[in-house]
């Protein structure tokens, strides 16, 4: 039993000086090795790796990836021509110098991201004032982004940090600005809806007019075609008259007489106080008088 217990507390004294010796770097880390409060060694490369047990040595770790840093706050920048901006940026950026970085941050990030902000602020801040609006938004947004970057490259490597990227994800005006600026911008496109508008209402008026007038000379041509086709027509029955009339002058001046009295008794209730002599009358006292002879 001496035996076994002597060998459990062997085994054991194994292990807690294995796990007090023996550390594991990842890939996406880097371990500062501290012997003593102070920094002895650095290790990027992954894998097992060995120390002495505290208080002799003891280790931290870091990320040595790409870090974001977005902007905390948006405080308005003024331009060159006086005009008010906010503007949202973003910095990419990563651990170049492990001692560097441990001297003036410690091992906490937020340290860092506390002082590099101010830092990015002033650099933009300094680029904005020379330029008006126009090129901030447009003209030369990528130069301001490469000269912030270019201003943060000795400022990076005293927080023992390299700079990867600066963007610049927003600009916009102030409140009060950008009120004004989309009123304008809505009495603008208002402006542009009245003139397109009145354009319209002048093409219409213009196609009506245009339309009114080709039916006028429609109608009118129309109405000439059918004056044309009427006289030709009264002329046709004219002659067949004349002609039918020359054939027989008695059967003529029977059927004047019948179309006389067809127009003058044309309703029932009209009535003529004649004397029944009258040649009025004449075609109808009697066959041998007025009918025609057969």
């Amino acid at each position: 039993m001496n035996r076994i217990g002597l060998l459990v507390g062997v085994v054991l004294a194994a292990l807690i000086l294995a796990t007090s010796t023996l550390f594991i770097v990842d890939q996406r880390q880097l371990a500062v090795v501290y012997a003593l409060g102070e920094i002895k060694e650095v290790i990027t490369a992954p894998g097992l790796k060995v120390k002495l047990p505290p208080p002799f040595q003891n280790v931290v770790f870091l990320d040595k990836r790409i870090q974001t840093l977005d902007s905390p706050e948006t405080r308005p920048i003024f331009t060159a021509e006086k005009k008010s901006l906010v503007i949202d940026w973003l910095v990419k950026w990563r651990i170049a110098e492990p001692r560097q970085f441990i001297r003036n941050n410690g091992t906490d990030m937020r340290n860092l991201e506390m002082r590099l902000s101010p830092v990015v602020q002033a650099a933009f801040n300094e680029e904005i004032t020379k330029r008006d609006v126009r090129a901030v938004l447009s003209g030369e947004r990528d130069k301001i982004m490469q000269d912030v970057r270019n201003r943060m490259a000795d400022e990076a490597k005293a927080f023992g940090i390299e700079i990867i990227d600066v963007r610049i994800k927003r600009v916009d005006f102030v409140a009060d600005i950008t009120d004004s600026v989309y009123r304008r911008m809505e009495s603008e496109r208002k402006q542009v809806a009245n003139q397109l508008r009145s354009q319209g209402a002048a093409e219409g008026e213009k196609i009506r007019a245009d339309a009114d007038r080709q039916r006028e000379v429609i109608i009118a041509e129309a109405y000439r075609d059918a004056q044309k086709l009427k006289g030709e027509g009264d002329a046709k029955a004219s002659a067949l008259y004349a002609e039918s009339y020359g054939r027989d002058a008695q059967f003529a001046q029977f059927y004047r007489s019948l179309e006389a009295y067809r127009a003058t008794f044309r309703n029932k209730s009209d009535v003529m106080v004649l004397d029944p002599n009258n040649e009025f009358f004449k075609a109808m006292r009697g066959a041998t008088e007025g009918a025609p002879r057969r």
